[in-house]
């Protein structure tokens, strides 16, 4: 029996990417289906991977992050099969968990790629669980599933997010007179925003908590720079409130200002992934030389060997929780308790129509009545 009963294995749970040029179309039609995105954007967004190859960064990422935690675990003497599932591309949650239970796991642990609360971030990777649960149940096979709980109050993600913003923020204010430091993060509806974590507010007050602990370790160090908290990869329709302002609109106001030199650092992401090499080293770097800027961004954690660590301690530590241990959960939030897990009732709702959810304190959670369901789902 290892520390981490009652768990026989690790699902390493992700968003997925294609890894072809003919997988691009396929991906992004999954991704979008149900919600009525026209064809002509999703050409428009295929673009994006056709200039990469096909192909986008998230699956060796994930690959990595994988190496580096079953090193981990290793150097720990802890014997646990990893698996990996993706929500939009192979390999998909049902076939990681069939060939779980087909090892001989009964009882699997989830890791999410995302650090913060919300309903794309948390709820949504939930409903598709339960949606894997159910097909497999249907084929005779029973699991059960947990999930670590949100990590961004955690030091696994915010010591070596602070580590690697320091460094690119001490770096350029050598080599440029007037430095800005922005946080960037990837939007969501405000709505969601309004309605994230058990708080109702944790995405934003997650994200607003790290930027200052980080700015005011910098002040301590003699280094005081300006910071914003900005936002990337809206997808939304135009009617609809979204997080703003966006990092390319923001880098403007800031040349205007007579800003000299910009660190930007992705602390939404765990990865460098689409959203990153994309909207922020392709369109906000290419901004950033049109307007005369020095430009920096500021690597992700990836697979830095304190992240991983730290996750993995985030895996004791829901194992323990699971055996009915008294567990004082790790946060370095300054304004509340860490995140749950299993996660609260209602926490994280569904912005269309309510939906099954595992590893949670309720099965469905909606902004909208259930009388919407009809409508929402055609």
């Amino acid at each position: 029996m290892s520390d981490l009963h009652p768990y026989d294995a690790l699902l390493l749970l992700s968003f997925g990417g294609p890894e072809r040029p003919e997988e691009v179309m396929p991906f992004l039609q999954h991704v979008t289906g149900g919600k009525g995105v026209p064809q002509e954007r999703l050409v428009e967004v295929a673009h994006h991977y056709d200039i990469r190859g096909g192909r986008s960064p998230i699956n060796d990422e994930n690959r990595a992050l994988l190496a580096g935690l079953r090193a981990e675990f290793a150097r720990r003497g802890v014997k646990i099969p990893l698996f990996w599932g993706n929500r939009h591309s192979a390999p998909f949650t049902t076939q990681a968990l069939r060939e779980a239970h087909q090892s001989g796991a009964r009882r699997i642990l989830t890791l999410v790629t995302s650090a913060y609360p919300s309903y794309s971030g948390c709820r949504q990777y939930r409903e598709d669980l339960a949606d894997s649960l159910a097909e497999l149940a249907a084929e005779g096979i029973e699991l059960q599933v947990d999930k670590l709980r949100p990590y961004a109050d955690h030091p696994a993600f915010v010591a070596p997010t602070a580590r690697l913003v320091r460094s690119a923020v001490t770096d350029l204010t050598q080599r440029v007179g007037s430095v800005h430091l922005a946080f960037v993060t990837h939007s969501i509806p405000v709505s969601m925003a309004q309605h994230s974590g058990p708080n109702g507010d944790d995405y934003l007050r997650l994200h607003r908590e790290l930027a200052v602990s980080i700015v005011e370790e910098l002040a301590r160090t003699g280094t005081e720079v300006a910071w914003s908290l900005v936002f990337c990869s809206r997808s939304g329709p135009p009617h609809q409130p979204w997080l703003e302002p966006d990092i390319v609109d923001h880098l403007a106001d800031l040349a205007e200002e007579g800003i000299e030199g910009v660190v930007c650092a992705p602390i939404g992401f765990v990865a460098d992934h689409m959203e990153v090499v994309h909207d922020l080293d392709t369109e906000a770097a290419q901004t950033a030389r049109e307007l005369g800027l020095v430009f920096t961004r500021v690597p992700t954690v990836r697979d830095d060997s304190q992240f991983v660590a730290g996750l993995v301690d985030l895996c004791f530590e829901r194992a323990a929780q699971a055996r009915g241990e008294q567990v004082e959960p790790i946060t370095v939030s300054p304004t509340g308790a860490a995140l749950p897990a299993p996660c609260a009732p209602g926490c994280c709702p569904n912005p269309r129509v309510s939906r099954p959810a595992v590893c949670g304190s309720d099965d469905g959670a909606s902004l909208n009545p259930p009388t919407q369901r009809k409508d929402e789902k055609s």
